[in-house]
């Protein structure tokens, strides 16, 4: 009887040990599906980046038309008028250049913002996004149509 009993405890204690930890291969799936996970989190992170650059430099380009459209109101013409400063240019410049496509006539301006640096790699769907005078929005990227980058 003494054995039997013996026999359960020692069976017990076996049981425990081996119950309670993680095998090597446990482990090993668990890392590798951590790191599946961060690198589509990261990816994601990559793309709302571009995104949100992208709209910046929109919003951009939208400030800089109202400031051609009261240059406009004023002078009667929309030629000579300047490079027009805009209070988002800070925030933007590292990551698009701000400018005109070509120097604004009379009747008609075209205003671009031309990715830099990583923007310009990453961001191949918009590429280079304008507004001109008539409020047409055009993209120079691989997008079908201009509302994709808008």
């Amino acid at each position: 009887m003494r054995t039997e009993r013996l026999g359960r405890i020692h069976g017990r204690r076996a049981l425990r040990s081996h119950a309670s930890g993680f095998t090597l291969i446990e482990l090993l799936i668990v890392i590798a599906i951590v790191a599946i996970l961060a690198t589509i989190a990261y990816s994601t992170y990559q793309d709302q980046i571009v995104k949100s650059r992208r709209a910046a430099a929109a919003v951009c380009l939208q400030e800089r038309a109202q400031f051609m459209e009261r240059f406009y109101s004023t002078n009667m013409s929309y030629a000579g008028a300047p490079n027009p400063p805009a209070q988002c240019d800070a925030e933007v410049a590292p990551h698009y250049t701000l400018q005109f496509q070509a120097a604004p006539t009379a009747k008609a301006y075209t205003l671009q913002a031309v990715p830099q640096a990583a923007q310009a790699a990453r961001d191949t769907l918009c590429g280079t996004i304008s507004l001109d005078a008539q409020g047409r929005r055009g993209e120079g990227g691989t997008a079908t149509n201009a509302a994709e980058c808008w």
